[in-house]
């Protein structure tokens, strides 16, 4: 299981710990759900970039906070299952921080595990499955000791 983390140009570098931290946070959610070796992409980016990959994929013309792109190929035997990408508003994620009264750490974390979990087959449409999706968020989150 592995995760790889980037900032896009221009946007704030994250410092290395917390690179890591969300490295972890995906690595503990894909590690929950299977042994098969699996690799997600996390991408921190802007409003105005993940506003267009809104507009563009899922014909919703606004930011939002998390987008996950799942890769459709399985893979050729031995090989990685290259699972798919998330993607990360980080304005969205320090204003929903301050809204819920936590850092920005966790908020980030919360939206990696979160978008790996749509990767991974949840889906938050309806309340039932939201429920479902977010109590599995936050099991992930208290493994890797990251609370409210």
């Amino acid at each position: 299981m592995s995760a790889a983390v980037t900032t896009a140009p221009g946007t704030d570098q994250l410092p290395e710990p917390l690179l890591g931290l969300l490295r972890r946070s995906v690595e503990r959610a894909l590690a929950r759900h299977g042994s098969e070796p699996a690799e997600v992409s996390v991408y921190v980016t802007d409003d105005g970039e993940v506003q267009e990959l809104n507009r563009q994929y899922r014909g919703i013309d606004a930011p939002t906070d998390v987008l996950s792109f799942p890769m459709d190929d399985k893979p050729e035997p031995g090989e990685p299952w290259l699972l798919g990408d998330v993607v990360i508003s980080l304005p969205r994620a320090r204003s929903q921080a301050e809204a819920f009264g936590h850092d920005l750490d966790r908020e980030l974390c919360y939206l990696a595990v979160h978008g790996t979990l749509h990767l991974l087959g949840y889906d938050d449409e309806e309340p039932q499955a939201a429920q479902a999706m977010a109590a599995e968020a936050e099991a992930v989150m208290a493994e890797l000791g990251i609370t409210r």
